[in-house]
């Protein structure tokens, strides 16, 4: 047999064996269950988004789909879990702004968040109130910044924890209206939301799930929303854009993210399903009782909102010295 012969009949060996294989990878899948670890407690958003995502992707790809709650660390557990999995579409994590942020508080993680996952899809956002008691001398957000200004460190403000979105917001506020307010850290929203009403602290964020009851009450007063537009849910809460600070945006946001390497075709079927999941009414509606605005967009779209996320709280937590207790 001639030699160039011989190369040919090698490689068409070659390409026939590998073929198969490139064809099933996104042929076939998936072929078994998929799981979706979650980094929190069940009861939250971020569960609720990983159990509408599961009953959506099981309906549409026929295959069983599962939730692992497996909270700890600040998400990190949970996240490294996901982090560690096999890269082949079948273990997919729930992320959100602890992904961006713990990078910058903890000295050391587990995990590369910038190497270490893909995104498939951004499931929706939630903004924050900027909040005081109902009979709070403070009327206004100008009136807070006065007051602030006047009174240097002397303000104190409730966060849900250090290194929390509560916190950035508030220090990301502090940041671009020049004040000085002492942060009282919380575990969790509810010990801080009974604090503000007690009087022992003077202002916070609040997710806008939590705080709209209390506000429809007449126990809070909303002296700012932090979307670029105002909230149909508190139609005369004023943004903070608007009182003078173009361009500030907060929202707490959910995702579903996969270990790096998992094939492009798998992400883009993940991809398509959940969009799909997204757009029905019965998964709208599930949002909508939350405060959750629905997003979507492709695994690209993902992408530039992570890297726009990343850029934003980087310099806020660097320039507040934040790091993880």
């Amino acid at each position: 047999m001639h030699k160039k012969t011989f190369l040919h009949g090698l490689a068409a060996i070659a390409m026939a064996l590998a073929l198969p294989a490139v064809q099933a990878q996104p042929g076939n899948y998936p072929d078994k269950p998929i799981r979706i670890i979650v980094p929190y407690t069940p009861g939250g958003f971020n569960d609720t988004m990983a159990r509408v995502f599961a009953r959506k992707l099981q309906d549409g790809l026929g295959q069983p789909a599962v939730v692992e709650n497996k909270p700890g660390a600040g998400t990190v557990l949970g996240t490294d879990a996901g982090a560690k999995a096999a890269p082949d579409g079948y273990t997919l994590v729930v992320v959100g702004f602890p992904l961006v942020v713990n990078q910058y508080v903890y000295t050391r993680l587990p995990y590369d968040t910038k190497k270490d996952f893909v995104p498939v899809i951004l499931g929706g956002q939630t903004p924050n109130l900027l909040l005081v008691r109902a009979d709070s001398p403070v009327k206004s957000m100008a009136d807070l910044i006065a007051n602030a200004k006047a009174n240097p460190g002397k303000l104190n403000y409730a966060s849900a924890g250090n290194g929390t979105s509560l916190h950035l917001a508030m220090e990301y506020f502090k940041s671009v209206t020049g004040t000085d307010m002492n942060q009282i850290p919380y575990k969790g929203s509810a010990p801080m939301v009974t604090d503000l009403l007690g009087g022992q602290v003077d202002v916070m964020f609040d997710n806008l799930p939590n705080a709209l009851p209390h506000v429809k009450a007449g126990k809070m007063r909303a002296l700012a929303v932090t979307t670029p537009k105002r909230l149909a849910a508190v139609p005369d809460v004023p943004t903070v854009a608007e009182q003078g600070y173009p361009g500030f945006e907060v929202a707490v946001w959910y995702g579903l993210a996969a270990p790096r390497g998992t094939p492009k075709p798998v992400l883009e079927k993940l991809n398509a399903e959940l969009q799909k999941a997204l757009k029905s009414d019965d998964v709208k509606a599930i949002f909508a009782a939350q405060g959750v605005e629905v997003l979507g967009g492709s695994v690209g779209d993902f992408e530039k909102f992570f890297q726009a996320q990343d850029a934003k709280w980087a310099p806020v937590v660097q320039k507040a010295g934040i790091k993880a207790e």
